[in-house]
């Protein structure tokens, strides 16, 4: 039997490629990247049926973090010319939830710079999960280092989703990041779980990482029970320490996704940030690699894609739209 068809059945029972496997994944020819495409997608399609979701975001509090991401055109410590405002405020939020809720998405979360918020930016993120329960919205956060308190008050307000990514592997994050430590990401993953909320947690990629470093990133998120799994790619962003990285290839892209869904077979992956910049006209080519999920609308500081234009291509591909 074709390698492929039985590491491919093993998914299909939920079942971890052992580590051969995933290298012959990661090593497949070129030229068989659609064998391996399809597959991830027949994966998806068994675990999570043919609908795909849709999610937005509002940037809440921009620029001037205290963290050094080399990635992070909000990072205080380089000049990147990105926009900064203050923290926008639950009216804020709550224009922006019903725009993204007039476009098709119901999953929409808080995103704001720096390791944490102030205690008034938290107790209105707090009132604003609410807010966003009450419009029929499944509200998420992306805020930073969170402690257990802060999770179950979140909980308590209607949080559907806890956002937080690793980004990388531990190994490699010292050279993404030096102002926290990679622990104090996993903890706040891991409490989240614990608490038994919905955790969205994975991570960027282009940053110059290696293969082992992407495997290891997504087998951590399995061992932690995380429930969605995005994925980014690296815009470079003038002026931080990744600035001149080049745009990962599409297939290098589509060979991530789809390697993903072998690997967290019965998970949400959901294409974030850069789908755009990497595939241009060719993005359609995303949503048969194994994704269930995409983010539409404009992202932290780049611009994202046309949610109409994304409703398109899932119809034409025989999706039904979350």
């Amino acid at each position: 039997m074709n390698t492929l068809d039985v590491i491919g059945g093993k998914a299909l029972e939920g079942l971890l490629p052992h580590a051969e496997e995933i290298d012959f994944l990661v090593n497949l020819p070129l030229e068989r990247l659609p064998e391996l495409c399809a597959w991830a997608q027949r994966i998806k399609e068994h675990s999570l049926g043919k609908t795909l979701g849709f999610c937005a975001i509002v940037n809440a509090k921009s620029g001037r973090c205290e963290q050094d991401c080399t990635f992070c055109a909000q990072a205080g410590h380089y000049r990147t010319g990105a926009r900064t405002h203050a923290f926008i405020g639950r009216e804020g939020i709550r224009e922006a939830a019903r725009h993204a809720l007039d476009k098709g998405a119901r999953r929409f979360a808080i995103v704001t710079s720096g390791m944490r918020p102030r205690p008034e930016e938290f107790a209105a993120i707090v009132a604003s999960v609410a807010e966003l329960r009450a419009l029929d919205m499944l509200p998420g956060v992306s805020i930073g280092l969170l402690d257990q308190q802060e999770l179950l008050r979140l909980q308590e307000a209607g949080l559907a989703c806890l956002h937080h990514n690793l980004e990388t592997s531990g190994s490699f994050f010292p050279r993404i990041c030096t102002t926290h430590a990679y622990a104090e990401d996993v903890r706040t993953v891991r409490d989240a779980v614990a608490l038994g909320l919905n955790v969205c947690s994975g991570g960027i990629f282009g940053l110059g990482e290696s293969w082992a470093d992407r495997v290891d990133l997504a087998l951590l998120l399995r061992e932690l029970g995380v429930w969605s799994v995005p994925i980014n790619f690296l815009v470079p962003i003038p002026g931080t320490p990744l600035g001149e990285q080049p745009l990962l290839a599409p297939e290098e892209a589509l060979r991530i996704v789809a390697v993903y869904r072998f690997l967290l077979p019965d998970r949400h992956i959901r294409i974030c940030g850069g789908r755009v910049q990497v595939f241009g006209q060719r993005r359609a080519e995303l949503l048969m690699a194994g994704a269930s999920g995409i983010m539409v609308g404009d992202l932290l500081t780049v611009h994202g894609g046309d949610a109409e234009e994304d409703r398109k291509d899932a119809e034409r591909l025989g999706m039904r739209v979350e």
